[in-house]
């Protein structure tokens, strides 16, 4: 006889419990193999296969520090890192606010560097607008998140002529 339905037999024996509840709570232990199968971070192939792919993005996630890079450059991740939380939040924020203001113009992710009290947001955007529009918007987002993160904030993008360019492979 099994371990565990000795185990079980003991148990009703010593508590007097109902066979149902001991079938109940026995039910739910498992002994199938452990299941490696990664599926986080990775991108399904299509039938088609028309799904256009950025080298970062072609890159699956055991390939960060060798292939590609984090999205966020920080230091509070660390171990007793001060405000992970908020520089979590604001992270989010910062990627928001810039993939609403440069609407249909960003076409890699947005990456954020911080050092010591500056942030840097990088991207790749379209020249779809006018170098006018561009500069007029690198300053309302850059003054925008400098007022409301209270610390200097400076972008740095690259301009692409068509967000093809960007393509590395289709899947």
């Amino acid at each position: 006889m099994s371990l565990l339905k000795k185990c079980a037999q003991q148990l009703l024996e010593k508590t007097n419990l109902s066979s149902q509840t001991i079938a109940a709570t026995t039910s739910a232990f498992h002994t199938s193999p452990i299941c490696n199968r990664v599926q986080a971070g990775r991108y399904r192939v299509t039938t088609k296969r028309n799904r256009a792919l950025t080298y970062e993005m072609a890159n699956p996630p055991h390939y960060i520090a060798h292939r590609k890079a984090w999205n966020s450059w920080n230091t509070s991740t660390m171990l007793d890192g001060l405000r992970s939380s908020q520089t979590a939040i604001e992270d989010l924020f910062m990627r928001k606010f810039m993939t609403g203001t440069w609407h249909a113009l960003i076409v890699s992710e947005v990456i954020i560097k911080r050092q010591h009290n500056m942030i840097r947001i990088s991207a790749i955007v379209r020249q779809a607008i006018s170098p006018r529009k561009m500069y007029f918007l690198i300053g309302y987002t850059e003054e925008l998140l400098s007022y409301w993160l209270q610390c200097p904030v400076t972008l740095e993008l690259q301009t692409v002529a068509d967000k093809n360019d960007v393509i590395f492979k289709y899947i």
